[in-house]
């Protein structure tokens, strides 16, 4: 099997409005992260059958389109944790796995 890797970072806004852990209870409001996003996807051909460059332009284009927040001037995600983030992507783009870490730390990895 032969896969492409691209990885990129996007600031990004997100909460967990019923968070119920008193120690982060602060994740109940809108907090920032630096969102580090990795994606594997298959390929057939050494020639590959998207561009490596393309398939992040793609991605980041999406990204934006979809979340993109002048009241934060960065993505918003809203209520969507890092397996939302993750699950969404790897569905949209064909993907085998995506991993979404907040701030290069924790995160999620969704596979298929």
């Amino acid at each position: 099997m032969k896969k492409i890797v691209i990885k990129l970072q996007v600031e990004g806004i997100h909460y967990w409005p019923d968070c119920p852990i008193e120690e982060v209870s602060y994740l109940q409001n809108p907090h920032r992260h630096i969102f580090h996003i990795r994606i594997e996807r298959e390929v057939e051909h050494n020639d590959r059958d998207i561009e490596i460059i393309e398939f992040k332009h793609l991605v980041t284009e999406y990204l934006e389109h979809l979340y993109w927040s002048f009241t934060y001037d960065c993505l918003d995600f809203k209520t969507m944790s890092c397996e939302d983030i993750a699950e969404n992507l790897l569905e949209t783009f064909n993907a085998q796995l995506v991993e979404v870490l907040e701030d290069n730390e924790n995160g999620a990895i969704i596979t298929i």
